[in-house]
């Protein structure tokens, strides 16, 4: 648990994707797609990956998370969605209407900052303000030399990244940085629906603990066990604090092999559980309590079927971390 509570304003109004899937105090429940289990190899079929987004939607998931994988790395083991996030989140736009669309998370140096804005800023007016931007400075050392990039040098293009990104949203911005120059009044169109994109920072990013505190309007962690968990979170919102201005959300991810048996006892598997809904609630609620906002499931080693299991979290689980 916490060991106090900070009095901190309320989180920052920005999008209808972030101002639904983050509430002060309180944990939501999203999803890692791809929604299937692929846990003999490392790259998914895709098979009816359209109806599961769908059936999320309509079941009050909160968010859908893709992630930013270029390159079938073998010693990552896992090539997440195969579809590049950006031309995805347009289909998903589409074909969905309330579910947050989040990146966790986007490999900044991997890809110029242009782009990124563009894309992401069309995704969220096609999505009608949905998107979640997750960043991160990328941690599979292989994509780089594939692209003649540097690894050593992820940190400074990260923030210099992440700096371009943010200025676009202004009109016509005109600045020097390691990516380009943009003036003379040229603009990048569209500007997100609310006139910022929400960018939540992963991990350490290569960055301070000041800067990702002060910079980010999030904090992506990996999970850990809640009393570790609960300490780096408070140490994070003293920080939030100490820059003034609102408090900021976190979530993390959780890998979920949900049982028959509700009262099924946990057992460890890869960076999660195996488990009975009962304990995954009683978990839930723990994280809830030591300030975690939202938590991303992934199903990647769910033995049951998916659209079975997809129901059961929605009956008996989101009720207990709805609005």
């Amino acid at each position: 648990m916490m060991s106090k509570k900070l009095q901190l304003p309320g989180f920052r109004t920005i999008n209808r994707g972030y101002n639904s899937v983050f509430r002060p105090g309180r944990l939501s429940v999203g999803l890692v797609v791809p929604l299937e289990r692929y846990d003999a190899g490392p790259v998914p079929t895709m098979e009816h990956h359209l109806d599961r987004a769908r059936l999320a939607d309509a079941l009050g998931f909160s968010a859908l998370w893709l992630r930013d994988v270029p390159f079938n790395v073998p010693s990552f083991g896992d090539a997440g969605q195969v579809f590049d996030p950006f031309v995805y989140l347009g289909f998903l736009a589409a074909q969905t209407k309330h579910i947050a669309l989040g990146v966790a998370s986007t490999v900044l140096p991997l890809r110029h900052p242009a782009h990124v804005a563009k894309a992401a800023a069309s995704a969220d007016v096609l999505s009608g303000g949905r998107l979640i931007l997750g960043v991160a400075s990328g941690d599979r050392p292989a994509e780089y030399p594939a692209l003649a990039i540097p690894f050593s040098d992820r940190g400074d293009r990260f923030r210099e990244s992440f700096a371009y990104i943010d200025r676009m949203r202004s009109n016509a911005p005109s600045f020097e940085n390691a990516f380009g120059c943009p003036g003379d009044g040229i603009d990048m169109l569209p500007k997100p629906v609310s006139k910022r994109l929400p960018l939540l920072i992963t991990g350490g990013s290569q960055q301070s603990p000041q800067w990702l505190a002060r910079n980010g309007d999030g904090w992506m962690l990996y999970p850990r066990q809640p009393s570790a968990q609960a300490q780096i979170i408070e140490q994070w919102r003293v920080r939030v604090q100490e820059h003034g201005g609102p408090d900021k959300p976190v979530m993390q991810p959780l890998y979920v092999d949900l049982l028959e048996d509700p009262a099924a006892p946990a057992q460890p598997i890869h960076l999660g559980f195996r488990t009975g809904i009962a304990n995954l609630r009683s978990h839930l609620q723990t994280l809830e309590s030591i300030g975690v906002n939202h938590v991303a499931l992934n199903l990647r080693f769910n033995r049951a079927d998916m659209q079975p299991t997809l129901q059961r979290l929605a009956d008996e689980l989101l009720p207990d971390f709805s609005t």
